[in-house]
């Protein structure tokens, strides 16, 4: 059986991305991430088998929500000192984006996906960094730490599909899911 790797996301609109865009740079070993791949991830599905990718998506068709407002706000890192891994923008805290993260939990649940161990962390991931230095890093941060961009509406999510290449993932809407 077929595994394809999932997750669910909303993308960041075309007009914020070109502001993160401009923020790309100064950290050697950084591999930015193009404008079409931007959005920020409610839940990482993982490498699941198509039958249960057909489960999941009859459970997020029947998510319910309202469209809402997000904004971009700060810049930080995963990981430390050798193991640094990306650099990101922040999401300013949004009760709608936390419940529909939820809601996209508890559809993976029942679609017999295990359940998530992390604690849900909005953001857009801007890098993955390979050998980055620490103070590259850190540089980086200050520098973009009172990042704040425009409110921004978000009126629908997506399935995507990841593929690893050489340059870094990439993704693909399987499936649209419209907030209204």
């Amino acid at each position: 059986m077929q595994m394809i790797r999932l997750f669910a996301a909303v993308p960041v609109p075309d007009e914020i991305g070109i502001g993160l865009m401009a923020r790309q740079g100064g950290i050697e070993g950084a591999s930015w991430r193009p404008l079409d791949v931007l959005h920020i991830t409610l839940r990482f599905f993982g490498d699941i088998r198509e039958d249960v990718a057909r489960d999941l998506d009859a459970e997020l068709i029947q998510i319910e929500g309202r469209p809402f407002s997000l904004t971009i706000s700060g810049a930080g890192s995963f990981g430390e000192d050798a193991d640094l891994h990306a650099v990101w923008a922040g999401v300013d805290e949004s009760v709608p984006l936390v419940r529909l993260a939820k809601a996209c939990e508890s559809a993976a649940r029942r679609a017999g996906i295990k359940p998530e161990a992390r604690i849900y962390r909005p953001h857009v991931t801007l890098a993955y960094l390979r050998r980055a230095s620490g103070l590259d890093v850190a540089h980086w941060i200050q520098a973009n730490n009172l990042l704040k961009s425009p409110a921004f509406e978000i009126s629908s999510f997506g399935l995507y599909s990841s593929r690893p290449t050489p340059e870094g993932p990439r993704y693909r809407l399987e499936a649209d899911y419209p907030l209204t």
